[in-house]
């Protein structure tokens, strides 16, 4: 917009702060958010911007054209002068505690608009009030504040909110804010450097990572120092909200609750929690109501003693109230209550609000286990045993300043529309924003919440564990309230990395890391989530044994036990297509194989002379040792690498080849662990949850995600859809032998039968069909229902053999309505299928009244058809499917406008025999 054409919007930006000033006068609180007017500049000024906060230095850099986009390929190397540069964060703001002088400077403004374009950067903070305060949500990371000259404080902790009593600091006229940021790699160095006493591992990240070292020593995102999945790019900035608060007696500063139940009393009580900051002693009223549930309300009498202090009231829940319980995606609905809160001092109303409460319970339940000399491990919601069905979640970008409402809403919708409840915010990246969560709220998506801890020893000296104490405390309070949250966890993988020695350490030394380890996650971190929140349990870590490992000392001999706890399984050279290669866990909460994303994801982020497997882009944005290999090595075991002479197309058959891979691993892994949750075989199994690695992509490179940088479904993403149904068939062999397990989320039972067709590769026509005889099928269980050998099968359907023939099999109740998806099972590798033919397939893109429709005619059978619009960003009906029809119809809805021409110019359709 022009300057010209802001102006009708900045006059009324004058009344409106001219009004909002006189409010403030009869207002308890009366704040204002900094979030316009910085000016950012690196230590010695040669380089001088304008800044928006929320933000960091690189978006500041990028959006000022100082810098190009930090992905393009090899820039996140090229661009790591600014991590290590110091940089300061700027704002002059003028200030008055008057309306005359307030009118002053919006006429100053007004006039000189051009230096100052945002009118709202001016605060109508009312000096007047007793007490000021400067509060920062967050800063990245290391930060010395300076107001009007004077230092606020020193903040180290990304993941912590500070205040600062600004009261007598803050002048008439113009004030000046500064926040120096110190480099968090040279910061993390030197915090290393002072450790004398012992090393405290990882040094630094393997090679392949291109990474900046101790991030282990910094309290930031840890994998902003590099992942095997993310790059390099340790971000500066004030990531969150800068904000004035001003007040006279109360500040009510935070506001959580949380539905408890008494089991032997039958009765619910919602604990309320007032974070109260009192400049004096205050005696008020409290008010609670939940106006959804008849005769819920109470008053309190109470005292806000001076300063900071937690104050919790209890509302009961009549016995004779009917709640309405808040389920997880796919076991029913998600109704929260409006719960208001109201405070009064001498009969003067000085806070009316609400909130939302839900109403849940969730144990974990670790428990003797007839048949297996080791425990359970498995989440009861409402009473109800739940077997988790996701993924693992990592930050959406290097820069969460770029981490939109529309990005999160996109990818947590994708994850329920793939049939998923859960997803594991994993310890390496950050507590997320607080709308993350209340979508997760709105779906029904449970989250297993890390403390932010990966993969490393961390120090134990008391300025870091009283940052860590302060970051738990507050993360808890911020978080709590939210019925998506159903575990705690203390780390990620750092017990593995203690008991099977990971590091190296000296068999010596051993004892100072464990009493490091237990210092941290169990006499602070744990201790404080116990006092914080009685609402969820709370694990050390991940993987663990769980209640095995506290006996063991809080770090077992074996935390991959299958017999307790979860398990993290990777296996990337071992036979994906054999399931028994995979743990018969109690609960799967990481496992997972590799892929490329799309050709139009990468071509954002690259040229020409990039688009090759072997070319010095691919190696530089594959952080994963070997993984470009092993993709094409497991990948090998079943299918004909790509070979074309054209460089291009063998480039995109490739990335396509390592999808395929990838989709038909995970699914395979994945059936094993749902149909092994009824079963216990050699003291294994009664697996409860499938949590693969992992959801979403941080950028364009290779990774286990199923779900591609800017939103773009994988083939896994479209699989998932599938192996995670509520009611789904999984097929294997065992000697030879076909088995059908039936697999039911539902709370009722089913009687089902198997439905099983035998095809040949070279016909699209079915050979023979051969049905099971009707059984019953609890819910919530996996049973067997078919059960043939498999020489057996094909001698009934003439003349079919391993190499020439393929089964598809469903399940169907006795009217023969089908429940669950049609899956497959192929009875040799597809590259030696004999009779598999180039189907020649052709497409047809129509508008209809939601979207697009894209009509398939296919000459023969083809394996994992996989349609692409390149650039057009959209979501498919169904993708990379076995097409065993002459005709298939999927529809496509677009994110933004386009066109049936567009469409079919972009529509690209590929089966596995196209690529060789």
């Amino acid at each position: 917009m022009t300057p010209a054409g802001n102006n009708s919007f900045r006059v009324f930006g004058v009344f409106l702060c001219l009004f909002w000033g006189v409010l403030s006068d009869f207002s308890a609180v009366s704040d204002w958010k900094l979030n316009c007017g910085w000016k950012l500049s690196n230590a010695n000024g040669s380089v001088s911007l304008p800044a928006i906060v929320p933000g960091c230095v690189h978006s500041a850099l990028l959006k000022q054209g100082y810098i190009q986009d930090p992905y393009f390929r090899f820039n996140d190397v090229s661009y790591r002068w600014i991590a290590l540069d110091n940089w300061t964060y700027t704002n002059t703001f003028p200030l008055s505690g008057n309306l005359r002088s307030v009118l002053g400077f919006f006429i100053f403004y007004f006039f000189n608009y051009f230096q100052y374009p945002v009118i709202f950067s001016v605060p109508c903070i009312d000096r007047s009030k007793q007490k000021v305060q400067l509060v920062f949500d967050g800063v990245d990371t290391v930060a010395t504040i300076y107001l009007n000259g004077v230092a606020l404080g020193k903040t180290d902790n990304m993941f912590r909110r500070y205040e600062f009593p600004v009261t007598d600091l803050l002048k008439d006229g113009d004030n000046v804010l500064n926040v120096s940021l110190f480099s968090p790699v040279l910061y993390a160095s030197e915090r290393r450097e002072a450790h004398s006493a012992y090393r405290v591992p990882p040094e630094c990240p393997p090679d392949v990572q291109k990474g900046e070292c101790h991030v282990n020593f910094i309290r930031k995102e840890q994998s902003s120092f590099s992942w095997d999945w993310g790059p390099s790019l340790p971000t500066m900035g004030l990531w969150k909200e800068v904000r004035l608060e001003a007040f006279d007696v109360v500040h009510f500063t935070q506001l959580s609750s949380v539905a408890l139940y008494n089991s032997s009393l039958s009765q619910w009580r919602v604990q309320v929690e007032l974070l109260v900051d009192a400049v004096q002693t205050t005696n008020c009223v409290i008010v609670l109501s939940i106006p959804g549930l008849p005769s819920q309300e109470a008053e309190f009498n109470t005292k806000f003693l001076q300063g900071k202090t937690r104050n919790t009231f209890t509302l009961h829940i009549n016995t004779d109230s009917q709640v309405n319980l808040w389920w997880p995606n796919g076991h029913g609905d998600r109704p929260g209550y409006r719960l208001v809160v109201r405070a009064k001092q001498d009969k003067r109303l000085i806070l009316n609000t609400e909130t939302k409460v839900y109403f849940r319970t969730v144990e974990l339940i670790q428990e003797p286990v007839v048949g297996s000399p080791g425990l359970s491990f498995y989440f009861r919601i409402n009473g109800k045993p739940i077997f988790l069905k996701g993924s693992n979640w990592i930050p959406p970008h290097s820069f969460q300043d770029q981490v939109t409402p529309a990005v999160l809403r996109n990818l947590l919708q994708s994850a329920v529309d793939s049939n998923m409840n859960a997803l594991r915010v994993w310890g390496g990246g950050v507590y997320e924003q607080d709308l993350f969560y209340t979508i997760c709220d709105e779906l029904g998506i449970m989250v297993w919440q890390d403390f932010m801890f990966a993969c490393a020893m961390y120090p134990t000296e008391d300025d870091f564990i009283q940052t860590v104490r302060e970051e738990v405390i507050q993360q808890v309070q911020r978080l709590k309230s939210h019925p998506s949250i159903i575990i705690w966890s203390g780390n990620n993988e750092n017990e593995a990395a203690l008991a099977t020695d990971w590091f190296g350490i000296p068999v010596s030394q051993r004892p100072t890391y464990l009493k490091d380890y237990v210092t941290l996650y169990v006499k602070n971190i744990r201790a404080i989530v116990q006092q914080e929140d009685q609402s969820r349990p709370f694990l050390v870590s991940s993987p663990t044994n769980g209640a095995e490992s506290e006996q063991e000392g809080w770090v077992s001999e074996n935390p991959y036990d299958p017999h307790y706890g979860d398990t993290h399984f990777y296996s990337y050279t071992l036979d994906c297509w054999d399931w028994n290669t995979f743990p018969r866990t109690r609960f799967a909460s990481e496992y997972g194989f590799q892929s490329w994303p799309s050709f139009s994801t990468l071509q954002t982020v690259s040229v020409e002379e990039d688009w090759s497997y072997n070319s010095s882009f691919s190696s530089h944005r594959q952080h994963h040792g070997n993984g470009n290999q092993q993709m094409l090595q497991q990948a090998a075991l079943h299918y004909n690498l790509p070979n074309s002479t054209d460089p291009l197309k063998r480039f995109t058959d490739t990335l396509y080849i390592t999808q395929v891979m990838q989709a038909q691993c995970v699914k395979a892994q994945t059936e094993f662990y749902r149909r092994s949750q009824s079963e216990i075989i050699e003291g294994k199994g009664q697996t409860m949850g499938a949590l693969y690695w992992q959801l979403n992509d941080i950028w364009q490179a290779p990774s286990w995600s199923s779900i591609e940088f800017g939103g773009k479904w994988k083939m896994l993403h479209y699989f998932a859809q599938s192996f995670f149904s509520p009611v789904l068939p999984v097929g294997f062999e065992d000697d030879e032998t076909f088995f059908i397990y039936a697999v039911s989320d539902l709370s009722q039972d089913l009687k089902l039968r198997a439905v099983v067709t035998v095809y040949s590769w070279s016909d699209l026509a079915p050979v023979c069909t051969v049905k099971s005889e009707l059984l019953l099928v609890a819910g919530g269980s996996a049973s067997a229902i078919f059960k043939e050998r498999v020489p057996a099968l094909l001698a009934g359907c003439g003349h079919c053999t391993r190499l020439t023939c393929l089964l598809t099999f469903h399940v169907e109740e006795q009217t023969g309505q089908q429940q669950g998806p049609t899956n497959h099972h192929y009875l040799c590798s597809p590259r030696d299928a004999q009779g598999l033919h180039t189907p020649n397939i052709t497409a047809k893109v129509q508008e209809d009244g939601s979207g697009y429709s894209i009509t398939l005619l296919s000459a023969s059978v083809a394996p994992f058809v996989w349609l692409d619009v390149g650039k057009v960003p959209g979501r498919f009906s169904s993708n990379g499917f076995l097409m065993l029809s002459p005709n298939r119809t999927v529809s496509f809805i677009p994110w933004r406008p386009t066109s049936v021409t567009e469409l079919s110019q972009s529509l690209t359709v590929t089966s596995l025999t196209d690529v060789y």
